[in-house]
């Protein structure tokens, strides 16, 4: 994803997104039979947390509770806080969900007590003393990473070109041209920090492999899902699969938070 420092009608989507999650919330939701509650989603970078706009409501509809984390992007440590401080909301055992980025945050992040599991998507998963972009480097740079461009301020953003072929390209232009309008730009030396201790030796562990990811290498998401001796799906998805295929990631995260719960 990074090795480096290189590096009007997009409001037409909300009517229908906003119609879309209206429809979903009002489904008479069902209690979970057994399993974890509460569900903590954490974004990655140049995102925040509207990218799970489309899982939440099917998590909603099986009655979980679900809290979007809204990362600053400015430290590990920053965004390790913020998804702390959610964390410190749920009234009980909690599954925490990451994609790309949101994986490192998770991987510090989910050595706090409530986190009874963790599901990466499309993720990094460092090891102890390791940053994100050591972990990357150590598989081939894919295409996304030429277009991953660096401001005066220490902060790095993708380009249109970027989002639409490498980032989301498998969305509808629409869908894509919102990403381009509201991505987060990420500081640059947060990429730099390293995990001090990796929750997923601990924890259970799920994790979403996208095919054809262009900013994070498949087959480093299939080295890392090995490693950690994760349970895992391939989704024939871009980077962002919880937007590609919702329903196929909303299932995942029932699947582990029921299966977590049911080993307390």
């Amino acid at each position: 994803m990074l090795r480096g420092s290189r590096g009007t009608s997009e409001l037409n989507i909300l009517p229908n997104l906003l119609m879309a999650t209206s429809i979903m919330s009002d489904l008479t939701p069902t209690q979970p039979a057994t399993g974890v509650k509460n569900i903590v989603l954490v974004h990655g970078t140049w995102a925040d947390g509207s990218s799970w706009a489309k899982v939440i409501p099917l998590l909603h509809a099986k009655g979980y509770h679900v809290t979007a984390v809204q990362n600053p992007l400015t430290s590990l440590a920053d965004d390790v806080a913020s998804t702390k401080r959610a964390l410190a909301l749920q009234d009980g055992p909690t599954l925490l969900v990451g994609h790309s980025w949101g994986g490192v945050v998770i991987t510090e992040a989910g050595n706090d007590p409530k986190v009874a599991g963790l599901v990466y998507v499309a993720a990094a998963a460092p090891e102890e003393g390791q940053s994100f972009l050591e972990l990357v480097q150590t598989a081939p740079a894919t295409p996304g990473n030429d277009e991953i461009r660096p401001d005066s301020y220490g902060y790095v953003s993708m380009s249109p070109k970027g989002i639409m072929e490498d980032f989301a390209q498998d969305l509808p232009k629409v869908e894509q041209q919102l990403l381009i309008a509201t991505q987060g730009p990420q500081a640059f030396t947060a990429l730099k920090e390293k995990v001090t201790q990796a929750a997923w030796k601990t924890k259970p562990s799920w994790y979403i492999v996208a095919a054809h990811d262009r900013m994070i290498n498949p087959d480093l998401e299939r080295t890392l899902a090995k490693k950690m001796k994760a349970t895992t799906i391939t989704l024939p998805t871009s980077h962002v699969a919880m937007l590609a295929q919702p329903d196929k990631v909303a299932a995942v995260i029932i699947e582990a938070a029921t299966t977590v719960g049911a080993a307390e």
